[in-house]
């Protein structure tokens, strides 16, 4: 298609050449043997001429003498190159038979060839054709690039479009699923909605110190925040007489539950395993698998410690234990505020991990703006 357009182009077209001397004699004399070959010829007679019908119509080929008054040939051809829309048009010195190291000087500035006075007419048809030709080499090549790239741009626009489209259903899958798995769980509320926010906020505000501001950058945050939702996504592996229990665990009953981020990270490996690459996922199986270790290695399912547990597990385990501490559950009345930042301060260095206390005391004002703004309804 982009040839045919081409081919069409050219065909339609008459190459215009401009013809910039001082010699009247000479540009009648071009101007003679040059239409009979079926060109357009305009002329100019300086060069200050030269570059006004340059920059109002449209040329193919300027034939420039170099030796002119008030502006030479160098000047003319040194001011087409610098402009963009000019650069391009090919440009062939005429000289005199003893001036051809002026020329020289020109095709070193960008001229294309050179004639020199008295003109071959075999020569001089020659010389056209082969600079014409390269130019239509030369715009046929600027069209296709040009076609491509609009091509391009609007294959990556409807590439993104439908990546968009597909993350967007990714997300409400991944959200839906783990709403599945919380509502097990009557206790949770708003659980999701405030988890997903306490790690964006602990995000960025680690992502400010130094050792994070490369780990930590705007596909982290986004990640976290679309992949906190599966951090109890293996409690649909519990059983509802261990998951649903009022009271307290048995010990055996304590060993199932603590089976949850196991069969949580290993569901997730599942699906990467199908769709591999997804960093989304990725970050979901260290926060399922990891969100209960704890600093100091008491944690489970593995007793991680410091920085074997993941980071993206690090951040979450302090959203969820504040977000367990300042809920109601049927066990206890929910805590304020300053009481559950006591208790994360008090656990600093011991459950969560020092840096993720501090951001914590940095970003305190905004956990309590989004307590109060996800709101568990008082049926929970």
């Amino acid at each position: 298609m982009i040839e045919q357009q081409a081919v069409a182009m050219d065909s339609e077209s008459v190459s215009t050449l401009l013809v910039v001397d001082d010699n009247e004699m000479n540009r009648d004399m071009l101007v003679r043997r040059l239409k009979p070959f079926g060109y357009q010829v305009d002329t100019a007679c300086d060069g200050g001429q030269a570059l006004d019908m340059l920059q109002n119509g449209r040329y193919d080929l300027v034939l420039l003498d170099i030796m002119m008054p008030v502006m030479d040939g160098f000047e003319v051809l040194q001011h087409m190159k610098l402009q963009q829309r000019l650069k391009s048009v090919p440009v062939i010195m005429i000289t005199a038979l003893d001036d051809t190291s002026s020329a020289a000087r020109c095709i070193d500035m960008g001229a294309e060839d050179y004639l020199t006075k008295p003109f071959d007419p075999t020569l001089l048809k020659a010389r056209i054709s082969s600079c014409l030709e390269r130019k239509r080499l030369h715009d046929q090549e600027s069209l296709y690039r040009t076609k491509i790239e609009e091509y391009n741009n609007q294959l990556q626009a409807r590439v993104r479009q439908q990546v968009q489209e597909i993350s967007q259903a990714q997300l409400g899958a991944i959200f839906a699923m783990s709403k599945l798995a919380e509502s097990r769980d009557p206790e949770t509320g708003e659980h999701l909605e405030r988890m997903r926010e306490y790690c964006r906020v602990l995000s960025q505000q680690l992502s400010r110190l130094s050792k994070y501001e490369i780990i930590i950058d705007s596909t982290f945050i986004s990640d976290i925040y679309a992949a906190s939702p599966l951090h109890d996504i293996g409690k649909v592996g519990i059983d509802d007489s261990v998951l649903l229990k009022a009271g307290k665990l048995t010990d055996k009953e304590w060993v199932i539950m603590k089976m949850h981020p196991i069969i949580g990270a290993e569901t997730l490996r599942e699906v990467d395993k199908q769709h591999p690459g997804n960093s989304l996922i990725r970050m979901g199986i260290d926060i399922a698998g990891s969100h209960h270790e704890k600093w100091d290695g008491s944690g489970y399912p593995y007793g991680l410690q410091g920085t074997e547990i993941p980071l993206v597990a690090r951040i979450l385990a302090l959203g969820d234990v504040y977000d367990a501490l300042t809920s109601k559950r049927c066990y206890k009345e929910a805590f304020s505020h300053d009481k559950s930042r006591q208790i994360v301060l008090d656990s600093g260095g011991h459950h969560f991990d020092p840096e993720v206390v501090e951001a914590f005391v940095q970003t305190e004002d905004e956990f309590k703006r989004i307590r109060e703004f996800y709101q568990d309804s008082e049926t929970e």
